[in-house]
C-alpha cells in the first residue's frame, strides 16, 4: 500500500512537471510566433517596374514629325531666336510676345500651345550671346517634364538641344535626358539634319 502511494505520488509529480513543461514550451512557441509576425518584411527583393521611357534618333527635318507630338528647343530669356533652328521655331509658331509675357528665367521652360501640340522653349541662358551650362539645361528639362506630366504629354521631338551654336557635347546632354526622363513614360525623338556633301569632303580632306 505504501509502495502504491509512493508510486502514485511519483506519477502525480511527473504529470505536474509535464504540464509545467508544456506551459513553458507553449508560451515560448507563442512568443516566437508573435515575434515572427511582428518582424518587418524585407521588400528589397521586389522587382522594380520596367522603365517606359525611350529615345530614338532620326535623320531628317524636325518639323516633319507627327503633328500631335510636342516640340522642344533651347532659347535665352530675351527670346531673341535670331540664329540656328530657333529662327524656324519663331517663323513656324510665332508667339514671341506670348513667350516674353510668361517671364520665364534660366532653368525654366516657356510653353506655347499650337493646335494639338505643345511647343517647349527651354530657357538655358539669360542672353542670346551667352552659352548655356549643363546645369541650366537640366533644370529647364526638369521644368518641361513637370509640364508634360501635368498635361499627359508622352511624345516629344527635338533637335540635338544645346549642341549647335551653344556648343554643349551631345554625349553629356544625352545622359541628362536619360536622368530626367527615365522615370517617366515619355518617349523622345532626336532629329539630326543630313550631313552636307561639302562637310563630308572637308572631313575626308582632314583625314589625309
Amino acid at each position: 500500500m505504501t509502495h502504491y502511494k509512493l508510486a502514485n505520488k511519483s506519477l502525480s509529480s511527473f504529470i505536474e512537471c509535464s504540464r509545467k513543461t508544456h506551459r513553458i514550451t507553449h508560451r515560448s512557441s507563442v512568443h516566437i510566433m508573435s515575434s515572427a509576425l511582428e518582424r518587418p518584411v524585407n521588400t528589397d527583393s521586389a522587382k522594380p517596374a520596367e522603365d517606359r521611357w525611350s529615345v530614338r534618333y532620326v535623320t531628317g527635318d524636325l518639323f516633319s514629325c507627327p503633328g500631335d507630338e510636342a516640340l522642344a528647343h533651347c532659347i535665352s530669356e530675351d527670346c531673341r531666336m535670331g540664329a540656328g533652328i530657333a529662327v524656324m521655331f519663331k517663323k513656324n509658331f510665332k508667339g514671341v510676345e506670348e513667350l516674353k509675357e510668361q517671364k520665364k528665367l534660366t532653368g525654366e521652360c516657356a510653353v506655347l500651345k499650337r493646335e494639338s501640340r505643345f511647343v517647349y522653349y527651354l530657357i538655358t541662358k539669360k542672353k542670346a550671346s551667352q552659352k548655356p551650362t549643363y546645369d541650366s539645361l537640366a533644370r529647364s528639362l526638369e521644368n518641361m517634364r513637370s509640364h508634360c506630366e501635368s498635361n499627359s504629354v508622352t511624345r516629344i521631338s527635338m533637335p540635338r538641344i544645346g549642341c549647335g551654336l551653344d556648343k554643349l557635347q551631345w554625349n553629356k546632354v544625352a545622359e541628362i535626358l536619360e536622368q530626367v526622363f527615365k522615370p517617366t513614360n515619355i518617349s523622345i525623338t532626336v532629329y539630326s539634319l543630313p550631313e552636307r556633301p561639302e562637310s563630308k569632303v572637308m572631313k575626308e580632306n582632314m583625314r589625309r
